[in-house]
């Protein structure tokens, strides 16, 4: 017997099918395979290019089950190949930590004179090695396939919900439902129905009282759509056929009286719509287009549903074409990274770089970050762009070394879908460990939402990567509902505020007090901070006096390729990279917050017990006998405007003046507190009778240069 081969049609039709499924043919005493749908590869978690997997499993097809099932799923296979008889088969499959329930099930259909067997799969949850349900399950599975002789209802009904199983529902709507619809001159009507939140509801409740979720939700679309009229496609997903009449006010009632089943311990749904309005089709291609507005919405928390249009289409081809070429990209370099300067706060150097991917596709042109990336996590795929990031951030630190430039750490963002597809933190520690870069040259940026999805696992690998040497930085914070546990929790290294902060910057004062009281705690706890999306001056000079140290944003530069950073400084027109040995000292000078005296003499005495946010205070520096202002708040300036008829200072550089020590009691503490960290309060006559009291104190020294930082408040004026 040959092996039989469908039409190029019918193998896209199977292939892109969201159903999990598989058609295979016994030739020869051996199981070759015919056609997967990608339904398939995303209920095993698989990846990259589908075609790759028929010769996988042609070869190997059990090498991810658990051991135990190996000798009854071979068995069943013989047996199912060699006898007219439908196939009942419940086993578990490896997954990251552990193992999942499949349940498999199918039957014969034949081609001309090809007998072929269609295997669909569906997901019963997560294995439990300690669970009487999954035990019994197992057993139950295995012994009626050996000896129950009817098994209709077995493999035609799901075990947990009584529905209509995939292939089954198919089946009943093309033959009767639609047929009997139109008829009655009514328009058929798929649903795709998604509990939102499941895997969250299992965390907290457990797996049986999801069950119990499990099977009141179907009792209330039984309730609504009838039995034989519903479907469990899997997990915490359903299908639904019905008719157009009423359907949205059929929708509400349902989701009103969702709120209270299984006591109260239930979650809200989305669903998606398709109507033959559109295009009549089959039901098993009107249950992939009514997922495609279910999952349109996904984002959306609350109970509702999405018509499907065909501009959907256009959007899942989109998908499908970034998941299908992503290796492709990576290989042939239609991925570029760009690199943004963050620019330390106390001296205008880039101290680190963030690195961006940029895809430049030949077909599709620019394509935004914000269209590819979600898509990539969505699909567990993102880890390969990520360390490809890294690869190309190691490559650019090398040749940033040989040009005889400073190397600034860089940092990259992980997605949460990174560390469940890989062991990322071994995967980034291979990579750094073979180019000889220092692992603190590379730091991780890792957003608070995807901290909160799995908090203690996400918790154990920033501690890896810390232990390792990696600094780690939260990132985006303040972009949700940000919480200050997760700052006393985890040490990390830095906070990155959103820049949110800075769209709101010019609405109104709450973004900036609230900012102002997010860097004041920062501070107290010992954490660098960075704000993104600066873009002007005033902006700068607001983050600058209220202590932020590092800053981003257009203001200074937009990303740029590898490239085009050497050449800036080819031309002598670069920013300029920090060096290394002077970061410390930097560091020091840019946690001073000119609005908060408690960030200044908060040095273990308790002389100050109050807050005075509105003295005039200033940062100066001292290098042999020339001093400068290297920043000051908004009162110090009008204390200059004042007294010294000083209007618009720079504050970077407001004077340099040649002194002599005995000239003044200031010039005098100056030269004490050069050589002493303790705080010091003088009275200094300034003119006409006035009297100045002023705290002074050093902040650091800068151990390449020698220059000596001090901090200056004014605490009153006395004539």
């Amino acid at each position: 017997m040959k092996k039989f081969k469908f039409s190029k049609k019918e193998l896209e039709l199977i292939e892109n099918s969201c159903v999990p499924s598989a058609v295979y043919q016994f030739v020869d005493n051996k199981v070759f395979t015919l056609a997967i749908s990608k339904g398939l590869l995303e209920l095993f978690g698989l990846e990259g290019n589908l075609k790759d997997y028929y010769e996988i499993l042609d070869k190997d097809r059990y090498r991810e089950c658990h051991p135990d099932d190996i000798a009854m799923l071979q068995n069943a296979a013989v047996t199912f190949a060699t006898k007219e008889q439908p196939y009942n088969v419940v086993y578990r499959t490896k997954i990251k930590d552990g193992y999942k329930i499949i349940h498999a099930y199918g039957k014969h259909i034949y081609k001309g004179n090809n007998r072929l067997a269609v295997i669909w799969y569906t997901d019963e949850g997560i294995f439990k090695e300690n669970s009487v349900v999954n035990k019994d399950l197992l057993n139950a599975a295995y012994s009626n396939f050996l000896t129950v002789t009817d098994s209709e209802n077995v493999i035609n009904y799901d075990y947990l919900t009584g529905f209509p199983t995939i292939a089954y529902f198919f089946y009943l709507a093309d033959t009767t439902f639609f047929t009997k619809t139109e008829k009655l001159g009514k328009t058929p009507v798929m649903l795709f129905l998604d509990l939102n939140g499941m895997r969250y509801f299992n965390a907290r409740f457990g797996f049986a009282e999801g069950d119990n979720l499990i099977r009141a939700f179907s009792r209330l679309l039984i309730e609504t759509f009838t039995n034989n009229n519903c479907c469990r496609f899997g997990m915490d997903r359903f299908c639904v056929v019905t008719d157009d009449n009423r359907l949205e006010e059929r929708l509400w009632d349902f989701f009103s009286k969702l709120e209270n089943i299984n006591d109260g311990k239930t979650l809200t749904a989305r669903v998606g719509i398709y109507s033959t309005k559109v295009e009549k089709c089959s039901a098993n291609k009107a249950c992939d287009r009514a997922k495609l507005a279910c999952d349109s919405s996904k984002n959306y928390p609350i109970s509702h549903f999405t018509y499907f249009d065909k501009s959907m289409l256009a959007v899942y081809e989109k998908q499908q074409y970034i998941i299908d070429n992503i290796d492709r990209a990576i290989n042939e370099n239609w991925i570029s990274v760009y690199y943004q300067p963050i620019i330390r706060a106390a001296n205008d150097k880039v101290c680190d770089e963030e690195a961006l991917s940029r895809w430049i596709d030949p077909q599709k042109g620019f394509m935004n970050p914000a269209e590819f990336i979600p898509i990539l996590e969505e699909s567990n795929l993102i880890y390969k762009l990520d360390l490809y990031v890294i690869e190309q951030v190691l490559v650019k630190m090398k040749q940033q070394k040989e040009k005889g430039l400073y190397i600034v750490p860089i940092s990259v963002n992980l997605s949460r879908s990174d560390f469940s597809t890989c062991d990322i933190v071994e995967e980034i520690q291979k990579r750094v460990k073979a180019s000889d870069i220092p692992p603190e040259k590379l730091t991780i940026e890792i957003t608070e939402s995807i901290i909160g999805k799995d908090y203690d696992y996400m918790k154990s690998q920033i501690k890896r990567f810390q232990d390792s040497g990696f600094k780690v930085w939260i990132d985006d914070f303040g972009s949700g509902y940000s919480s200050l546990d997760v700052l006393h929790d985890i040490p990390f290294n830095l906070i990155k505020f959103d820049m949110k902060f800075m769209l709101q910057f010019y609405k109104n004062e709450k973004s900036k007090i609230i900012l102002s009281g997010l860097m004041k705690t920062a501070m107290n706890l010992g954490i660098e901070t960075i704000c993104e999306g600066v873009e002007t001056e005033h902006q700068v000079n607001f983050l600058k006096e209220i202590g932020c140290t590092k800053l981003q944003g257009y203001y200074y530069c937009q990303p740029l390729p590898v490239e085009k950073i050497f050449e800036r400084y080819d031309k002598g027109i670069q920013i300029g990279f920090e060096n290394p040995d002077e970061s410390e000292y930097f560091a020091s000078l840019g946690k001073i917050n000119l609005y908060d005296l408690s960030s200044v003499t908060n040095t273990g005495s308790q002389i100050f017990q109050n807050t005075f946010n509105t003295l005039p205070m200033a940062i100066f520096e001292i290098k042999d006998q020339t001093l400068r202002i290297v920043r000051g708040n908004n009162t110090y300036r009008e204390f200059l405007k004042k007294y010294f008829d000083i209007i618009q200072p720079n504050i970077k550089y407001a004077f340099k003046s040649k002194f002599k020590p005995e000239d003044s009691l200031f010039l005098k503490t100056i030269e004490i507190i050069k050589e002493s960290s303790n705080p010091i309060i003088i009275d200094e006559d300034i003119k006409d009778g006035i009297n100045v009291h002023i705290y002074m104190r050093r902040i650091a020294i800068n151990p390449v240069t020698g220059v000596v930082a001090f901090v200056i408040i004014i605490l009153g004026v006395n004539k």
